[in-house]
């Protein structure tokens, strides 16, 4: 399969603020905004990402599936771990679900979430331990 593009999109109650939260802390874009569904843009990555927002009780959402989003982390990798940690937690006050650490798999991370309960894992990649390096693949052949 050939994907053109792929992007989560969050089933929710509060559409408008749930978008504000991401323009706000994520340096997202409005691309599209009805009051039902809101589409994002993270033109500042390379290369840029989506992310939308949907109201969970449309139309277009099954029947049976029309609830909020559960039980999911999206992960934000980036240069600064503790800088994005500086701005998040301690300016913003953004809600902290795990504190800053590093960890052996080889990352420095904290998480937070948004005000529908997604978590949001902050990432820097650091190297892994001796026993974790091995267990990385170096070359993919998959297509």
């Amino acid at each position: 399969m050939k994907v053109n593009s792929f992007y989560p999109v969050i089933l929710t109650e509060q559409v408008a603020a749930t978008a504000a939260f991401y323009i706000d802390h994520f340096g997202f874009d409005l691309v599209f905004e009805a009051d039902w569904y809101v589409s994002l843009k993270n033109n500042k990555s390379i290369p840029p990402f989506e992310l939308a927002v949907l109201e969970s009780t449309h139309s277009t959402i099954p029947s049976g599936f029309r609830q909020t989003t559960n039980g999911i982390i999206m992960n934000f990798e980036v240069d600064d771990v503790d800088a994005e940690y500086e701005k998040l937690i301690k300016k913003a006050g953004l809600h902290l679900q795990l504190d800053i650490r590093d960890e052996a798999f080889g990352q420095r991370h904290f998480i937070t979430s948004d005000l529908n309960g997604v978590l949001i894992d902050v990432i820097t990649v650091i190297p892994p331990s001796e026993d974790f390096s091995s267990q990385y693949i170096e070359n993919d052949s998959r297509e």
